[in-house]
């Protein structure tokens, strides 16, 4: 079975590493130190479990996890942790596999016999159970079987149409299967302010709202020439935005 090691501590790499080739019958393909890295080497390697720690800088375990669900065949995930046994009762009741930290030996060769793909359902369940739901740090964007990441930090609207929606960045743009609602009850109003039913706008790139010809209102974003209409039913909340 081919193992991705990922974790931001050295020493917990190297012994499960060690923990690897006593149990023999493994490959470590690579190891990775956040969860951009973990999804951009299992996009590349293409594991068949990755050992992934939760809690990391910038990106953690279960959002990746969440990433490579877009993945035609997603790799099994063992989570490692040291969660206190309180925080742990989530990925119990979700039969999610983990390994608490210091890991023995036996453990671990039993959760890889055991290793099994999760669902997306059980993740987010696990991440809604935590005392502070953690939002996304980037949006995967999904092209010919691999994984883009898109940080949320770069993105100006999120633009529904049909079934899809469009993220929009100052350089690009790519289509999500997602819901406005979802992302609006996710990032909430402090990051992404709904301007129209069909359209959530990005405060930290508001440039300006203003009054189009026609009498309806607009909002002008940096990086963008084109204006975004703001709709009846969402001006005055707009407006009260503008004025905090």
């Amino acid at each position: 079975m081919k193992v991705l090691i990922v974790d931001d501590e050295k020493l917990a790499r190297d012994r499960l590493r060690e923990l690897l080739t006593e149990i023999g019958g493994h490959t470590i393909v690579g190891e990775a130190m956040n969860g951009n890295e973990a999804v951009e080497r299992t996009a590349e390697m293409r594991p068949d479990v990755l050992l992934m720690d939760i809690r990391m800088p910038g990106m953690d375990g279960l959002e990746a996890a969440m990433h490579l669900m877009g993945l035609e065949n997603p790799p099994s995930v063992i989570f490692t942790t040291a969660y206190d046994q309180h925080a742990l009762h989530a990925f119990e009741v979700n039969a999610v596999d983990y390994l608490l930290k210091p890991i023995r030996k036996e453990r671990l060769s039993m959760a890889l016999e055991k290793a099994h793909k999760l669902t997306l359902k059980q993740l987010q369940q696990i991440n809604q159970a935590q005392e502070q739901p953690s939002a996304r740090t980037h949006i995967s964007v999904h092209l010919r079987g691999n994984i883009r990441l898109v940080p949320v930090q770069d993105i100006l609207y999120f633009m529904a149409d049909s079934k899809y929606v469009t993220v929009r960045t100052p350089a690009e743009e790519h289509l999500i299967e997602d819901s406005l609602v979802n992302l609006e009850k996710e990032f909430g109003e402090k990051a992404f302010l709904r301007i129209h039913r069909n359209a959530l706008v990005a405060t930290g790139y508001i440039k300006g709202i203003e009054k189009s010809p026609g009498g309806t209102w607009q909002v002008s974003l940096k990086g963008l020439d084109r204006k975004l209409d703001v709709s009846r039913r969402h001006a005055a909340s707009v407006r009260r935005w503008a004025r905090h």
